[in-house]
């Protein structure tokens, strides 16, 4: 592996937007070998050899060949402590892992169910319109748990950013974009988080060129 960490995975995948911001936080130079998921190309020999069940992001780095955007941000936490993006307390670390979980297991899916109706839906198998409206009452669901959760705090887990945030930024993002953004953000509380998000500068670099 080379010295220099290699991240695979083209900008437009949520959870490769998320590293990317991690990395950019840190200050860790890197390379990037894009791995179109649109085009099939995470199906592809090259990468089925990097993660056999054709998933990015792929971190390569000390030495180390990382998979899952979980793993590879608690590692670059591990290794480039500052600035912190998970907090010290122990409930508002609770909090985060919680909301990490919850958008992996219930919100990725419903959010992109949405997004994908609009903006990509041969990926998602067409526009199913009773799946479109099953997608936004669960990412509903989904959001309103985590601003329960934040107990009115300005980010998912407390006062400050934490991975939580990463994780969910990027997907809210595409949504954004259609014309159920409104919608999905009439949670309480849901506006404020993303105006929060986008001003931070690593969200606003990291974005995704959909020309």
């Amino acid at each position: 592996m080379a010295d220099k960490p290699v991240l695979y995975g083209f900008d437009g995948s949520t959870y490769v937007r998320t590293v990317r911001m991690v990395l950019a936080d840190k200050g860790i130079d890197y390379d990037q070998v894009p791995v179109n998921v649109l085009e099939g190309e995470p199906r592809q020999p090259e990468h089925l050899a990097r993660h056999p069940f054709g998933k990015v992001p792929v971190l390569d780095i000390d030495g180390l060949r990382i998979r899952e955007t979980d793993a590879i941000c608690r590692y670059l936490e591990d290794i480039a402590p500052e600035p912190a993006l998970t907090p010290k307390d122990a409930k508002a670390r609770a909090r985060m892992n919680e909301a990490i979980g919850l958008i992996g297991s219930y919100g990725y899916g419903a959010l992109v169910g949405v997004a994908g109706y609009h903006l990509f839906p041969d990926l998602i198998g067409g526009q199913d319109e009773d799946a479109r409206k099953q997608a936004i009452a669960d990412s509903k669901t989904l959001l309103q748990l985590l601003m329960d959760n934040g107990d009115g705090a300005k980010w998912l887990a407390g006062d400050a950013p934490t991975l939580a945030d990463y994780f969910l930024g990027p997907i809210l993002f595409y949504v954004s974009l259609t014309p159920d953004a409104d919608a999905v953000m009439s949670v309480p509380g849901v506006k404020e988080w993303f105006e929060a998000m986008q001003s931070l500068e690593t969200f606003a670099k990291t974005e995704p060129d959909l020309g």
